[in-house]
């Protein structure tokens, strides 16, 4: 038995007075009320209540070890990327790796592998593997429905999955990007109960009116907490928070804690906003997770005031996982799987656009943003050859299909990134991940593919003389070693492409959605340019 002192903030009442928490067998058995005065407050663990933990080039456990440092008990994890690439065994080598530690790490079964039929990538998951996912109990949802047209034009594919779900009692999560009106609600009337891809307040408040929950997302790329926190205001009961894809540098400086500061600065009702960090996700989700309250696993952190959010220490289940500065478990050694069956290098001249018209299709990305827009330019062209233009700042954007012995390039041009010189290239491209690449040379775009190509994955930058490297040895996503070694050597490429002459703050991260389809406007995969307001691959040169 233990007694825990402190300021408890009871989100379930909404009171906070002092109290001794007894914990017995890693369950709270009594709070005793007292006179005696705390300095420390005492909350319930967060909850992330959607990530894609590979985007943070971490294992389950060891994302975890950093997660608990800012308070974080929980999270529900769509390990859609890995799945994209190993398929079932992608998912079981994620709930293994999570198995052993005490973050209670729940899953979701990726309902959209691939995410299109516009791309190749490395598995399929039928709807007969998802009724069996459904069946596992840490899955806990179906992981977000991306296929919105196939929900909207009545797939039966589609709706078997959304029925593998019902039938075990379990919710599905959604992916509707500016979906609105009769389109909305019949994707609603399917099932679907959640939506993390709002970026405007009004779209937000429409889909809530419908009866979705809105996941206030806060991640590396994507930060929506500016457009959509009124939300907490008008609908506190249907908001959760979440991260979607986080890196590993931005995690080390804060969690979901973040987003709680953010919401407690701009003037919300505290209760309201610990629940959408906690209450919400838990009970949507069904995961058991404490809420400080008897009876309940003692799941809490203890933070020094309740503005900052700064956690000093984090119990799971009775168990402190962080205390004095330091997380108290350690993450299990794992070996890596890998599905990469491209290693023939290629040749600068296999990434040469040749072309007679004048105007083509450019990408324009935006600084943490997954949308992008449709651009018009007039190219260099020299004999019928097309360059890019670094006048007005347009790279060369090429995608390689990873899966197969003899790919060919998929090219296109890219606005928003700015690199003048070298290149960077990663096999994290959502969501098939092939080699996706940006650069202004083909002998510089052709070094870092050829690097990615030799290892079987990870990311790459060239600045023109030397070439710099991150290993990704798990499905070409995911690193082996520890966090704090895989936050220095990304720290070290993010700096370098600074150098480059990009200024984007995220520059790998948004380079990895550039290739995901199912976010408007146009994007590029290794089949080719895809115009996303169409749903079909299209050509570089302009329409006429």
């Amino acid at each position: 038995m233990q007694a825990i002192k402190g300021k408890l903030v009871d989100i379930i009442q909404r009171d906070i007075y002092n109290a001794i928490v007894i914990v017995e067998d890693g369950r709270i058995q009594d709070i005793q009320r007292t006179e005696e005065e705390f300095d420390k407050y005492l909350l319930p663990g967060f909850v992330d209540a959607h990530v894609h933990i590979e985007s943070s080039m971490l294992k389950p456990s060891e994302f975890a070890k950093i997660a608990v440092k800012h308070g974080t008990v929980a999270m529900i994890a769509d390990p859609h990327e890995i799945a994209n690439v190993c398929g079932l065994e992608g998912i079981y080598y994620m709930m293994n790796d999570a198995e052993n530690i005490p973050v209670k790490v729940y899953f979701t079964a990726p309902s959209c592998v691939p995410a299109t039929e516009f791309e190749n990538t490395g598995h399929r998951l039928s709807t007969k593997e998802i009724k069996a996912l459904m069946q596992m109990p840490k899955i806990v949802a179906l992981g977000e429905m991306m296929n919105y047209p196939g929900v909207l034009n009545d797939d039966n594919e589609v709706y078997a999955k959304i029925k593998a779900a019902f039938d075990a009692g379990k919710p599905v999560d959604g992916h509707a990007p500016g979906l609105t009106e009769d389109e909305l609600k019949k994707y609603i009337h399917a099932g679907i109960s959640t939506d993390h891809e709002c970026t405007r307040l009004e779209e937000a408040m429409e889909k809530i009116e419908n009866g979705m929950h809105i996941l206030i997302r806060e991640g590396s790329a994507a930060q929506n907490f500016d457009a959509l926190h009124p939300l907490l205001a008008k609908y506190p009961g249907s908001c959760m928070f979440c991260t979607d894809d986080c890196h590993p540098e931005h995690l080390e400086k804060g969690h979901i804690n973040r987003l709680v500061s953010k919401a407690i600065a701009a003037g919300y009702d505290l209760f309201d906003v610990l629940r959408a960090s906690s209450y919400n996700a838990s009970i949507h989700y069904k995961i058991n997770v404490g809420m400080l309250q008897p009876g309940d696993m003692a799941d809490l952190i203890i933070v020094n005031s309740l503005d900052k959010m700064d956690v000093v220490a984090t119990y799971i289940g009775g168990r402190p996982v962080f205390e004095n500065g330091r997380v108290l478990f350690q993450a299990p050694i794992s070996e890596p799987i890998n599905n990469f069956k491209l290693t023939k290098v290629i040749e600068p001249e296999q990434l040469e656009v040749y072309s007679d018209a004048d105007i083509f299709k450019v990408i324009q990305a935006y600084d943490g943003s997954l949308f992008t827009d449709v651009l018009e330019h007039r190219l260099p062209n020299k004999n019928g050859k097309v360059f890019a233009d670094p006048v007005n700042g347009i790279n060369k954007i090429v995608v390689i299909n990873r899966y197969t012995e003899d790919p060919v390039p998929s090219i296109g041009f890219i606005k928003g990134f700015g690199v003048e010189k070298g290149a960077i290239a990663s096999t994290v491209a959502h969501d098939s991940h092939n080699i996706v690449a940006i650069g202004m040379d083909d002998a510089d775009l052709a070094l870092v593919i050829n690097k990615l190509i030799v290892s079987g994955g990870g990311m790459a930058l060239s600045d023109g003389i030397n070439i710099y490297h991150l290993p990704l040895p798990i499905a070409g996503l995911i690193s082996n070693e520890q966090a704090g070694a895989v936050i220095e050597i990304f720290e070290r490429l993010n700096g370098k492409v600074h150098q480059i002459g990009c200024g984007l703050n995220s520059a790998f991260m948004t380079m990895s959605f550039m290739a995901l389809l199912v976010i408007p406007k146009l994007k590029i995969s290794d089949k080719g340019l895809f115009d996303v307001s169409k749903f079909k691959l299209t050509v570089i040169e302009k329409d006429t």
